[in-house]
């Protein structure tokens, strides 16, 4: 009996450093996976950072060219055309790596872009190390040299809008006008006000007032060529807008900025409205299926209790 008992305190006392074992073990994996967790973040920043300082064209493409044209003119950024003969190089890498920062020091010129360019903000990319924007300088440098360069900017007629154009504009807007290289239409995401039902997709921002946003006709027309938003860049990257479309959807943006503010309310409504009656007549439907259902079952029952009842 005493040999017995020893054997059960021993038992019971032996689990409690093997829960302090198992509770370091999992402490320690934990750790090893938040560690690699780390080192896969750091990993991709450092591969994406690569990636873009061995291809400075694709960085440019991806992260400027929805402000900044070489040698097509002033966007919501200045024109790069020659920009290291107008700054030295330092200057221009420090200012590329932490735009900011440098604002928020004082720095005169950087004073005079934030100036010339409205208020807005150069924004600091991630993983903008000094080789990769020593590789951006070198890639203007380069493409200042050309007669053109391919970072010019999309070129779109500066003749006035016609009604043709804003009618084909609202209908690549729709989806009623199919796009060239088989991109979605805007409605998928986007809204402008004015849109009878449904009031457009909500996915995205509200497009009424983007002509304005955006300072007009060039610079949207720049933006819409070379989208900076992920989601925008990754839909139509090889889906690119045509120049005529691009013109018709700008034709159509300046138009929307004459809508009612009122519409997108009175919109929303009965987008609420159709709902409210969609859910009564699905409602509605289930009622009369439920009650033909209740009644042939409680038909039944009461034959079947006639039946008994006649029996005794």
């Amino acid at each position: 009996m005493i040999r017995h008992s020893h054997v059960c305190v021993s038992n019971i006392d032996g689990p409690l450093p093997m829960a302090n074992s198992t509770s370091s073990r999992c402490g320690f994996l934990r750790g090893l996976l938040l560690l690699r967790a780390a080192f896969l973040t750091l990993l991709t920043i450092i591969m994406s950072s690569t990636l873009f300082a061995q291809d400075p064209a694709a960085d440019f493409r991806t992260n400027c060219m929805s402000c900044h044209t070489i040698g097509g003119g002033r966007l919501t950024g200045p024109d790069l055309k020659n920009v290291t003969q107008r700054k030295d190089r330092a200057w221009l890498t420090t200012f590329i790596q932490d735009p900011k920062s440098v604002i928020d020091a004082g720095d005169p010129y950087a004073q005079e872009l934030m100036k010339a360019s409205r208020g807005v903000v150069m924004p600091t990319l991630p993983a903008m190390t000094r080789a990769r924007a020593e590789a951006l300088l070198s890639l203007i440098e380069a493409e200042s040299k050309l007669e053109k360069s391919q970072f010019a900017g999309v070129q779109i007629s500066e003749r006035p809008f016609t009604p043709r154009d804003v009618e084909v504009g609202h209908g690549i807007f729709m989806g009623t006008v199919p796009l060239k290289n088989g991109g979605p239409s805007c409605i998928s995401c986007h809204t402008v006000q004015g849109i009878k039902l449904f009031g457009g997709g909500t996915l995205a921002p509200d497009l009424t007032t983007v002509f304005e946003r955006y300072q007009g006709r060039k610079t949207l027309a720049t933006w819409l060529s070379a989208p900076a938003t992920p989601t925008m860049q990754s839909v139509f990257k090889k889906q690119a807008l045509e120049g005529e479309e691009i013109l018709a959807l700008v034709a159509y943006f300046q138009s929307t900025l004459a809508r009612n503010p009122e519409d997108v309310s009175a919109e929303r409504l009965n987008f609420i409205l159709i709902g409210l009656a969609g859910a009564l007549i699905v409602l509605g439907l289930f009622d009369v299926v439920w009650n033909k259902r209740l009644r042939t079952v409680r038909r039944a029952l009461v034959q079947e209790k006639r039946l008994e009842t006649i029996n005794e």
